[in-house]
């Protein structure tokens, strides 16, 4: 049995090569969301958040002989516990990791970082209209380290998400409940429209549309700081679904 740890567009491909390459898997999401979007691509779906314990109990009711790790590239913590528990149980690990695209970035006024912390005290000296592109998690730490600044932030449409925003003291001049990747033009009209002065966002790779957004920032001169990934040594790692099949089998 396989286990796909998902929760990425990413995830749901590799689903679908499974399926097509006539491959037994089970799918873990940790959101009714997550769930939803991946009702078409997966037979049996768990829901929920896998600690350590948990995993490892799930590995071994379930006969699991090979983890694919498609979490998102900053769910350090999950990716560590699927490391731990395929080491200690003998089971197979496959990681699939999009690209790093920093490299590839020709604008010159980006600031890349390591944590949320760096990112908040540069964005401190650049504006006070703040994009935040990286999604509902971590909102916590941007409001309370960026008070004095007006936030914007693009997250997912959904209740559960809009309601956090609400908590942290954010309204509906300061949310954008879209759902992504989303176009260089629609990040150029989304940064006008809002008067934004500087963007933070992750490296989260081509499915992120992470160039999209820096290239939206170059066209309009708007300072970009990007918090780049931690660093995991993966033993096992493909880029591109299309080799899932072959390293499947080695």
């Amino acid at each position: 049995m396989i286990l796909v740890l998902g929760g990425t567009s990413d995830s749901l491909e590799i689903c679908d090569k499974l399926k097509f390459i006539d491959k037994e898997f089970i799918l873990s999401v940790t959101t009714d969301y997550g769930r939803d979007l991946a009702i078409s691509h997966a037979k049996n779906i768990i829901l929920g958040k896998l600690n350590s314990k948990s995993l490892e109990d799930f590995i071994k009711t379930h006969e699991v002989n090979q983890i694919i790790d498609a979490t998102h590239p900053y769910a350090v913590e999950v990716s560590k516990n699927a490391l731990e528990c395929a080491e200690s149980l003998g089971v197979k690990y496959l990681r699939y990791e999009r690209k790093s695209l920093i490299e590839q970035i020709k604008y010159k006024n980006i600031h890349v970082v390591d944590t949320l912390e760096e990112a908040c005290d540069i964005v401190n000296e650049l504006g006070n209209n703040i994009f935040i592109g990286t999604g509902s998690k971590n909102l916590e730490v941007y409001v309370n380290r960026l008070k004095d600044k007006n936030l914007i932030a693009r997250v997912l449409p959904t209740s559960e998400v809009i309601i956090s925003c609400e908590k942290l003291g954010l309204n509906a001049d300061n949310i954008i409940a879209m759902k992504g990747p989303f176009s260089k033009n629609i990040n150029e009209e989304t940064y006008k429209h809002y008067n934004i002065d500087v963007l933070i966002t992750k490296e989260s790779g081509i499915a992120g549309g992470f160039l999209e957004k820096i290239d939206a920032c170059e066209t309009l001169s708007i300072p970009a700081v990007i918090i780049r990934r931690s660093t995991i040594f993966y033993p096992n790692v493909i880029n591109n679904v299309n080799e899932l099949e072959i390293a499947l089998n080695c």
